[in-house]
């Protein structure tokens, strides 16, 4: 695919994502954000999606990675850039004052998928989480203009509870691809061995390790929970939906009996909106 036709395919592709998980939330929040999260969106996706080409040898998956690092650096010290998705964030850069450090981090944590395919700890596992997704909440922070040493924080732990959410969801996807993200020791402990991670549906141990995780999660989405009374206006609305989004996988997790093998796990639409409800009236009370 050619540059002049990379971004519009990112931005739509980006789009229905996003509309997928949070589609009231596209609808009910004011251009000028829902612009902004967009953006942030597609470069988040397509840094990710990049680390992940399966077609591409790892030396050039770096080597691109490289490339919009080199543009991002180029386009906080004011210089003109021309890869065409560090273009199409440009201006939530310049509007939203994104950091560099953040946009940084989620190239960095698909460097370091390109090295490492097993976490032996859940310490080490926590640590990727602050390179893969606890950056993106610091960029939704700073859309909205409230961002914070506390908020971070309790930003992060939304964050971390949600990428070990997805990697629950993933695991038989992340198996394909030779990846493991469930840790070493958590398999040892469970007697788990990566063959089950392959089959066609989760043995009891392996449901009893996922749902092990899953209470880990919902531990560090609960931590992370008080971020949504913190904020106020459009943005206590926007978190408190990637919060339900979250708890509401946990709950689909749940009644698919902890197998994430036998079939995909996805929230109902419906209890993500309960969930989403509940979680704003409860920051409100």
């Amino acid at each position: 695919m050619s540059q002049q036709t990379v971004v519009p395919a990112v931005h739509r592709l980006a789009q229905a994502r996003a509309e997928e998980n949070f589609p009231v939330a596209l609808r009910v929040l004011p251009a000028r954000y829902r612009r902004h999260l967009l953006a942030v969106y597609a470069y988040a996706r397509h840094v990710d999606d990049l680390g992940d080409e399966p077609q591409a040898p790892a030396v050039d998956r770096v080597a691109e990675l490289n490339r919009i690092e080199a543009e991002l650096r180029a386009l906080h010290t004011g210089r003109a850039v021309s890869h065409p998705v560090v273009r199409a964030l440009a201006p939530t850069v310049a509007e939203c004052g994104l950091p560099l450090d953040a946009l940084v981090r989620l190239i960095e944590a698909n460097r370091v998928d390109q090295r490492v395919t097993r976490y032996a700890t859940f310490a080490q596992l926590v640590d990727y989480c602050t390179l893969s997704a606890n950056p993106v909440g610091e960029l939704v922070l700073h859309v909205f203009g409230q961002v914070g040493p506390a908020r971070r924080e309790l930003s992060d732990r939304i964050c971390t509870a949600l990428q070990l959410i997805e990697h629950l969801q993933d695991v038989a996807e992340d198996h394909r691809r030779g990846r493991v993200y469930l840790p070493v020791e958590d398999l040892d402990r469970f007697g788990v061995t990566e063959d089950d991670l392959g089959r066609p549906e989760a043995t009891r141990p392996l449901r009893e390790l996922v749902a092990f995780e899953a209470e880990r999660a919902r531990a560090w989405l609960d931590a992370g929970a008080p971020l949504v009374s913190g904020l106020h206006g459009w943005a206590r609305l926007a978190v408190s939906g990637y919060l339900a989004g979250g708890r509401a996988t946990l709950d689909a997790l749940a009644e698919a009996g902890h197998d994430p093998l036998r079939v995909a796990v996805r929230p109902h639409r419906g209890r993500v909106l309960r969930r989403w409800w509940g979680a704003t009236v409860r920051s409100a009370g």
